[in-house]
């Protein structure tokens, strides 16, 4: 059983850090889709309501907990939170109870803003496009992490373009 699960964000980014549009993906990413399932299953997934009204249903095998404003709400198969700190206490929570390493914040713009200063780890997917958008991935201070592995994927018929997830860890040392 995990002790100490750490933070960590999953996101796709453009070269100019485009995530979003119109409350979807800008692209069609099939291989990193793959990923993101691989790399979140099991794990429970933080998001806003943006983010949650974006998928077309909720994330199997992973708990979804949903943060919104409306107190009203209604998320089916999700947890739902008007309180950022009840959401992701809940997440540790629940990767305590079932002994996994990490939670996963997946977004959206504005998330991945307020949790930066907490997030451990990151898997960053680095889309090789330049998109018009309207939700951004936030500034990250370079110096705070190191890059531990980057792996190129080039496009395939199921994908838009080609890409590079990275992962990085934050720095011990600051």
């Amino acid at each position: 059983m995990s002790t100490n699960p750490m933070l960590s964000l999953i996101v796709a980014k453009s070269r100019n850090g485009v995530i979003g549009v119109d409350g979807d993906l800008p692209w069609r990413l099939s291989s990193d889709l793959k990923f993101f399932k691989a790399t979140t299953l099991g794990k429970p997934v933080l998001m806003g309501r943006v983010t949650w009204e974006s998928l077309p249903f909720a994330l199997p095998g992973r708990p979804n907990l949903v943060l919104t404003r409306n107190s009203d709400y209604s998320a089916p198969k999700a947890e739902v939170f008007t309180d950022l700190h009840a959401m992701i206490g809940r997440g540790y929570e629940l990767a305590g109870l079932t002994g996994t390493d990490e939670v996963m914040l997946i977004g959206g713009a504005t998330l991945y803003a307020k949790l930066m200063p907490y997030v451990d780890r990151m898997y960053i997917t680095d889309v090789d496009a330049m998109i018009e958008g309207d939700a951004h991935f936030p500034a990250v201070q370079a110096s705070e992490w190191t890059l531990v592995s980057e792996t190129p994927h080039v496009q395939t018929d199921k994908d838009d373009h080609p890409f590079v997830v990275k992962v990085y860890e934050r720095r011990s040392d600051l």
